[in-house]
């Protein structure tokens, strides 16, 4: 009798859930507003609202290449079909104008539109849930006061069943957990700010954190990296672990210009992220920072990254010239000369960017030392687009240049040369025509 009252207690929680989750799928209207709101007429709200929306990187998803800011229809792959983000300037046909800021929290807090429809979790109201009124109150002033802009987001494309929005309400009763969390007395201010900012409007863990089944953040795994438009979002608990620790100042610099002295350049979907956080209050940035420090795994952990004898003969720095590593296979020696053509007039000993103060080596490079070359190669494919900026940083991209084994043999080269970590053995041609075919750009 036993054995089997486990099955049936078992059922009787999906039956349960089920039940919960129907009685979820349609959310009752708030009342649209008479009139279009009226821009907020308190400067100081706006202002801070600005601020927090660029923490948020409202404008990143909510902008379309080539489109107008906050007007939405930019795609968002996932692995269940492509999303299109939505309107959320104050034009009341086609955006937010009739909103009321009970509609705005509620969609802020729970994920239903003012509608009552469902909103899909790739907007991250999971993470917006730990909002105060007081930001969640800002946010809708600044959007109130952006420019109406007439733009209907393109239909999703989402695999079925997937494409029935009424599942959200299940998986909002697995994984949405609803509330602000208190501060922790025994922290310093700035680390409570912090934590809110991360975890809550800047929802870091969205992108850095690996996905179960679902779409949902693995428990347990928080922050642990994972993988964004084809780019790899790093471990955030491990900058202590990188050839050269993270500082806080570095970290500061990174998240609000995208250039950390002794690491790396941001690319990829990370870019945007630290062209939003630039506008943001530079006191939340250094909060931000703080908090995810105190996150860090120290360097000579189990988890540290071991080097190899044979990558530890080789040359770790790029004060050293490209042409000591001795190329022991037909493909060391032909990334060997692909680099020296393409790569060291830039990378390479004594070029102008090796020796200017700001910028790291690759032998710095979070790609570099990555446990996986997805981020390098994609580096190499992409590039980095000129930002027209006096801490900007450009890379051209090399995809039309170079074929897929020439790719993967600069990057195998360049793994040899400047990091002491072991080779990529599972970069070849066929991994790199499999990333080409991903795209970061919207």
């Amino acid at each position: 009798m036993r054995g089997k009252a486990i099955p049936v207690a078992a059922l009787l929680v999906v039956v349960l859930m089920g039940i919960a989750a129907f009685a979820q799928t349609r959310q009752p209207a708030v009342p649209a507003l008479a009139n279009p709101a009226a821009p907020p007429g308190d400067s100081a709200l706006i202002e801070h609202g600005a601020q927090l929306a660029a923490v948020g990187d409202c404008m990143v998803c909510h902008t379309a290449q080539g489109g107008q800011p906050f007007a939405g229809g930019r795609p968002l792959a996932t692995p269940f079909g492509t999303l299109y983000t939505t309107n959320i300037t104050p034009d009341p046909a086609t955006g937010i104008g009739l909103w009321s800021l009970e509609a705005f929290s509620r969609a802020m807090r729970k994920g239903v539109s003012r509608d009552g429809h469902l909103l899909y979790p790739a907007f991250p109201y999971p993470h917006f849930t730990r909002m105060s009124d007081g930001d969640i109150a800002a946010v809708y002033a600044y959007m109130m006061s952006r420019t109406p802009v007439s733009a209907a987001a393109p239909s999703n494309r989402l695999t079925f069943p997937l494409n029935f929005r009424p599942l959200v309400a299940g998986w909002n009763l697995l994984f949405l957990h609803e509330g602000q969390v208190a501060d922790d007395a025994s922290e310093s201010a700035d680390w409570n700010r912090g934590r809110y900012l991360v975890n809550g409007l800047g929802h870091c863990a969205a992108c850095h954190t690996p996905m179960n089944a679902l779409g949902a953040e693995r428990s347990g795994q928080q922050f642990a990296g994972g993988l964004v438009e084809g780019w790899e979002a790093p471990p955030l608990t491990k900058l202590l672990q990188a050839p050269t620790p993270w500082t806080l100042n570095q970290l500061v610099s990174y998240l609000s210009v995208g250039l950390a002295t002794q690491h790396g350049a941001a690319a990829g979907p990370m870019l945007p992220v630290a062209h939003s956080l630039a506008d943001a209050s530079q006191a939340d940035v250094k909060a931000m920072a703080t908090y995810l420090m105190s996150l860090q795994v120290p360097a000579g952990s189990s988890a540290t990254p071991a080097a190899t004898p044979a990558a530890m003969s080789s040359a770790t720095s790029d004060a050293a010239s490209p042409q000591t590593v001795v190329a022991a296979s037909p493909t060391l020696k032909n990334g060997e000369l692909l680099f020296r053509a393409a790569c060291a007039s830039c990378h390479g000993a004594g070029s102008p960017m090796s020796t200017l103060a700001e910028r790291p080596s690759l032998s710095q490079s979070t790609a570099v030392n990555a446990d996986s070359p997805r981020n390098t190669v994609r580096m190499m494919l992409d590039g980095i687009g000129w930002q027209g900026n006096g801490p900007a940083h450009y890379m051209p991209s090399f995809a039309t240049m170079f074929s897929d084994a020439q790719i993967a043999d600069i990057a195998n080269y360049t793994r040899a040369q400047y990091s002491t970590r072991a080779p990529w053995n599972s970069l070849d041609e066929s991994a790199v025509a499999k990333l080409r075919k991903e795209t970061s750009q919207p």
